[in-house]
């Protein structure tokens, strides 16, 4: 028999995967069990829940009391369950009305005060519960997230005497406001502080137009971190579709600190320590990687070669399908992944190949070496490829500013609303090519280049999509000869990587 159960969710990825908690209280031995395959934190969840209930002066009865987590062959991970745990053991001792439990569903972790703490997913478990017509309780920290979920009733709670009180009608608690959509997010620093660099600042405007990725190469103190960081100040903010997507991600992270969803495309910078599971997701609960963490942004590899090969050669799959899976024994996770991909590294190690005055005895064949760190497949998936040379300080004193930032992001939205006009939404580096109109000229000049550098399939496409957005950026309909000419000259000049 069956004394009670309430509704709750486990977390696949982003995807909330409903979930019973179904309570018995039986004679016998007392016990508090918890079956239906619970991990270490749901199983820790018997000590958080009796404490609670002490700390509120009410004791479990001297009986076998079990706890069945439905379906039993889902694994079932995280404290999140602690909150389910408690209100359906209070239904089943009568504490609370069942009826009234069975209109929502759960997730929270307790204190052992009671109180009740942030947990991850609970933008995903208000989807979800949305969909089954369900209302949500969950957290008071975690309400402003909540309701972005979904137009359903909400039940943001301080702690589970807040909850109790308001089930049996001593207090009530109010639905949570809608957040505010206004972007209050920091654009970063301006374009107009980098000074010179024409080539450079040309394809970073490129690049965020189309959604391209960069490799910047040039010795230490040359600009390229400084190119990068202003690269967020040129982007658009995300549209609503994007912003859900992007913040349902940080949501099952667990790095949504004020519950506010993300506005604009975010920017992801790892040290290059991090390791594979760390760039494309994993560990004991399969978190999202960096580049899930960068999904619709920008993620930003400074020293390229210095990040180990596997991980580099992890980066393949989700550059070229949007998505990475992370196998596990008891199921397959996906975390969405369309990132923009910016890189950035010295010409060899000692990072002043090509400087007679400071490169190292062991020239050119250290340039040689280092380079050969980054696999042709790899390289084969990067769009744009730009030298960056250092300015001397006296040239840096008298070169004038460039366009600042907004001037910049105006025409990078320009662009990007013929793209998105023309492609249904999305970005030119994401769209086949087969639709593209060339003139004459630039076919006869594409056939050329293909044919003098040897590109791969990729690497013609790649170099077409380039042509488009440098197009678009000049308002032409038609790829004109000038524009295939262009992203020629921005594709990679050592013959090691053609």
């Amino acid at each position: 028999m069956i004394n009670a159960r309430v509704r709750s969710f486990a977390f696949l990825g982003i995807e909330a995967a409903p979930v019973w908690v179904e309570v018995q209280i039986a004679s016998g031995l007392p016990a508090f069990l918890i079956v239906g395959l619970p991990d270490k934190a749901v199983g820790e969840a018997r000590e958080r829940v009796r404490a609670a209930l002490t700390s509120m002066g009410l004791a479990l009865p001297p009986k076998r009391i079990l706890i069945n987590l439905v379906p039993a062959d889902l694994l079932k991970e995280g404290s999140h369950f602690d909150l389910p745990i408690a209100l359906a053991v209070l239904a089943a001792m009568e504490v609370l009305p069942i009826e009234e439990l069975g209109r929502y569903a759960v997730l929270g972790e307790l204190s052992l005060d009671g109180g009740l703490n942030r947990v991850a997913g609970v933008l995903s478990a208000s989807i979800s519960a949305a969909a089954l017509k369900l209302g949500l309780i969950c957290p008071a920290a975690q309400a402003t997230e909540a309701v972005f979920g979904g137009d359903i009733d909400i039940l943001a709670a301080p702690d589970l005497v807040s909850l109790v009180n308001h089930f049996r009608g001593v207090q009530v608690l109010s639905q949570p406001a809608l957040p505010s959509l206004e972007d209050e997010a920091p654009i970063g620093p301006d374009l107009a502080d980098v000074k010179g660099m024409a080539v450079a600042r040309r394809a970073l405007e490129i690049a965020a137009a189309g959604g391209h990725s960069m490799l910047m190469s040039g010795p230490p103190g040359s600009g390229k971190s400084m190119l990068a960081s202003r690269l967020p100040g040129l982007l658009p903010p995300l549209s609503k579709e994007e912003t859900l997507e992007v913040t349902r991600i940080y949501s099952a992270a667990g790095l949504l600190t004020d519950g506010r969803p993300l506005l604009r495309p975010p920017f992801r910078d790892p040290h290059h320590s991090a390791t594979q599971p760390a760039l494309i997701g994993g560990g004991a609960r399969a978190k999202p990687g960096e580049v899930s963490l960068a999904h619709r942004g920008v993620l930003f590899l400074d020293e390229l070669p210095e990040f180990s090969r596997q991980a580099l050669e992890s980066l393949r799959q989700p550059l070229e399908l949007g998505r990475t899976t992370i196998a596990r024994a008891a199921a397959h996770i996906t975390y969405p992944a369309r990132f923009q991909l910016i890189a950035a590294m010295n010409p060899c190690r000692c990072g002043y190949l090509g400087d007679t005055s400071r490169e190292c005895r062991k020239a050119p064949r250290c340039g040689e070496d280092y380079l050969s760190r980054l696999s042709g497949p790899l390289l084969d998936r990067i769009d744009l490829w730009v030298d960056v040379q250092p300015l001397s300080p006296l040239s840096l004193m008298q070169a004038p500013s460039g366009e600042s930032s907004e001037v910049v992001a105006a025409r990078v939205v320009t662009a990007r609303a013929r793209q998105s006009k023309r492609t249904d939404g999305l970005r030119n580096a994401e769209v086949s090519t087969q639709d593209f109109e060339l003139s004459s000229e630039a076919k006869s000049v594409l056939e050329d280049a293909a044919r003098k550098l040897r590109l791969s399939a990729r690497g013609f496409t790649r170099l077409l999509r380039v042509a488009r957005t440098i197009a678009d950026l000049d308002d032409r309909d038609l790829i004109e000869a000038r524009h295939v000419t262009e992203a020629i000259g921005l594709r990679p000049r050592h013959a090691s990587l053609l």
